[in-house]
């Protein structure tokens, strides 16, 4: 696999102590792909609240990326209380997929072309302006 060019990853990490971020891709994955021009990636970190950690803010994920040269890379952060579990989900922007999963309150917004089907997920619940903004960033949903 050292001579890949191109890489498209999709992944769910559960039960990790601490969020997947641009330091795990680059040690992990980019370190070893010498011939990787193109990376598209749309990861979830889940972990659960009785085994946390110090866990990193969203400020700290963006800022692992600050020399990451394929993509804008968006994350979002967030901590479910009566859940009892944390999530980050990072991806690189323009979002390459078919299926937006679990958006919280937390979602940046942006426009998203291939997405076909949205799925919501949070403890708060959603307002109207949220719906208004969904509408918005996904022009082409469906499902």
């Amino acid at each position: 696999m050292s001579n890949l060019e191109k890489l498209h990853l999709y992944l769910n990490v559960v039960a990790r102590q601490t969020f997947i971020d641009g330091n795990d891709l680059k040690t992990n994955i980019i370190n070893h792909l010498s011939r990787l021009n193109s990376f598209t990636f749309n990861i979830r970190s889940f972990n659960s609240r009785y085994n946390q950690t110090e866990l990193p803010s969203n400020e700290d994920i963006q800022q692992s990326f600050k020399d990451f040269k394929y993509n804008r890379i968006i994350s979002c952060v967030d901590n479910f209380q009566k859940s009892r579990f944390n999530q980050c989900h990072i991806y690189s922007y323009p979002y390459e997929w078919k299926c937006y999963k679990n958006i919280t309150n937390n979602f940046p917004g942006g426009l998203f072309k291939c997405v076909s089907e949205v799925s919501l997920f949070d403890e708060r619940p959603f307002e109207h302006e949220f719906f208004l903004q969904i509408a918005q960033s996904f022009p082409f949903m469906k499902k």
